[in-house]
């Protein structure tokens, strides 16, 4: 494509690519003329920075002006130079993730927050050591926070501080524009921090409180009762006596509650038919793993909440086909449902909810019984039906991928990982009549030796998991002259790839960006550098065990765009 070629005004070729799905997509676009690179360099507003990149983050910043949210959470060095950097950038940020790190940076986040004037966001969850005094330096520096994650931090034994209400309670007085604050896993908090935050955030609309020991069902409903503009509240944790009536009063005081989640919880029928008759515009009900609740209960709640869009209860063990067959009839508007870990649940379910549940777009039924049963149940095409995740059912069939094909031909995501019974042919199914396919996980499926595919093209699968299967060297070739927008391949695990397989998909899948080849005992190290100048899309690759290039290596691969790591983490990898 030459210059002379973008005959629409720049707005247009804007609004075009911004409606692109994922930034990502946004480097092979600036490749193609300078006023797309332009273009592209101007719409980014997303940073993901690791550790080799720290060298380069002056000039990324230079060419990247526009960036507003930048996500620290797989950075391992210490974190208050990067930040200094980035307060020195003269960017105008709005979120920033700094999750997972091994401290929390004082000295950065206070430089940061004296420049960062706009900041809303703020992500410090998992934190090692977070203590009150990183609680005061966020209360200090960040004064226009409207989102703020201090949950789970990560303590080591004996560790002599922690958060406590005093860190709260100083949160709470100064950052009273919060709108969302999750303070979830602190276990050092009292009620006192919940009262606190009542009183002095009154604009709180979302709210996760869940494995605090201290906090109790008292201080959670006085909190809730404090927050009249509450939509969204979380708790969890929380034993016997079960949660129930002295909820009551606070359901009255939120009238605008539009999702609730319980976790881990005993939790009564009688709280949900308090629910039930408290005429809440409820969106989003979430009781994953909680006891003691009963088939009557939630079936009394989903009756009266027809409009529910989303509906999870893993580990709802009392449900039965017969359950669910009769709980569909108040799903007609359900986009989501969780039923992972539902033991007794089997193919009689699944195809009840594709029939009954027309706008339904996501289904999860990880470790249930899916493929006991030959089911009997009437059949229905549903083309909303986007994404699946029927991983670690045992039985699964091949059959029954032939009937998920046929039923959900729109599918673009699939995940059947340890579902050791099926093989190619299921899959091959799948592949042949979903053409939209995106997203395929057959991690640890043994007998899995191949995708299937014979006489035709994969042509939109951008993302492929099959680790731990037993793909060859052969069926990597078939993978890469069948699917030329693959972009994710993660090959952990399998003893059968060699060197050989893996050239053929570097050298044929030109859009790919990342490959995991951790414990792919056959696939020499020293190929590493072939794949990064012959393939210049790679931007991650995860070398083989034991056979780790040297510091320099990385380096020359780093300064081609590469980062070699040695970790398999497919969150990194993506």
């Amino acid at each position: 494509m030459t210059e002379n070629s973008m005959e629409l005004p720049q707005e247009c070729w804007e609004l075009i690519i911004n409606s692109l799905s994922d930034q990502r997509h946004f480097e092979s676009l600036s490749l193609l003329s300078h006023s797309f690179l332009s273009i592209t360099n101007q719409l980014r507003s997303t940073l993901k920075i690791t550790d080799p990149a720290l060298p380069l983050l002056p000039h990324l910043f230079l060419r990247f002006k526009n960036l507003k949210k930048i996500d620290l959470s797989h950075f391992q060095p210490d974190p208050d130079p990067v930040l200094c950097t980035i307060s020195r950038s003269g960017l105008d940020l709005e979120s920033l993730n700094i999750s997972n790190l091994i401290r929390f940076p004082q000295m950065g986040m206070r430089e940061l927050g004296l420049k960062m004037k706009n900041l809303k966001e703020l992500n410090c969850s998992k934190i090692l050591g977070l203590k009150d005094d990183d609680l005061f330096a966020i209360s200090d520096s960040c004064l226009s926070l409207e989102s703020l994650d201090i949950s789970f931090p990560e303590y080591v034994e004996d560790f002599p501080r922690v958060v406590t209400d005093s860190g709260v309670v100083a949160l709470s007085r100064k950052l009273t524009r919060l709108k969302k604050i999750d303070v979830s896993g602190n276990m050092f908090i009292t009620d006192k921090s919940l009262v606190s935050i009542s009183m002095n955030c009154v604009m709180l609309r979302d709210f996760s409180i869940s494995e605090c020991n201290f906090i109790t069902q008292k201080g959670i409903v006085v909190a809730m009762k404090g927050l009249p503009n509450l939509v969204s509240v979380c708790v969890g944790g929380f034993g016997i006596p079960p949660i129930d009536l002295c909820f009551k009063e606070s359901f009255d005081c939120v009238k605008g509650l539009c999702v609730i989640e319980f976790s881990n919880s005993f939790i009564s029928d009688e709280l949900l038919r308090l629910l039930a008759i408290a005429c809440l515009p409820l969106k989003k009900v979430v009781f994953s793993h909680c006891y003691n609740f009963s088939f009557a209960g939630i079936c009394c709640l989903l009756s009266k909440y027809r409009f529910l869009e989303y509906l999870n209860l893993e580990g709802a063990n009392f449900l039965n086909d017969g359950s669910m067959i009769e709980l569909s009839k108040y799903l007609c508007r359900l986009k989501y449902i969780n039923l992972d870990y539902c033991s007794k649940l089997t193919n009689s379910t699944f195809f009840t909810l594709i029939r009954d549940c027309a706008v339904l777009s996501e289904i999860r039924m990880e470790t249930t019984n899916l493929g006991v049963e030959e089911s009997t149940t009437e059949l229905a095409i549903n083309p909303r039906v986007k994404s699946l995740h029927l991983a670690r059912n045992g039985n699964l069939s091949d059959e029954f991928l032939k009937k998920v094909a046929f039923l959900c031909p729109n599918l673009q995501l699939l995940d059947v990982s340890a579902c050791t019974t099926i093989s190619e042919e299921g899959i091959d199914e799948v592949l042949k009549s979903c053409s939209d396919i995106q997203r395929l996980e057959i991690k640890s499926c043994r007998q899995m030796s191949s995708l299937g595919i014979t006489d035709f093209e994969v042509k939109k699968l951008e993302v492929l998991r099959v680790g731990g299967s037993g793909i060859d060297d052969d069926a990597l070739k078939t993978i890469a002259n069948t699917c030329p927008q693959l972009m994710y391949l993660n090959l952990y695990n399998c003893f059968y790839v060699t060197t050989r397989g893996v050239k053929e998909v570097v050298e044929k899948c030109r859009a790919l960006r990342g490959i995991s080849l951790w414990c792919c005992q056959f696939v020499d190290a020293d190929i590493l550098p072939w794949m990064v100048f012959s393939r210049p899309s790679l931007r991650n690759i995860v070398s083989p065990s034991n056979q780790f290039p040297t510091e320099n290596q990385r380096n020359l691969l780093l300064r081609h765009g590469c980062v070699v790591s040695c970790i398999d983490n497919d969150e990194y990898l993506l």
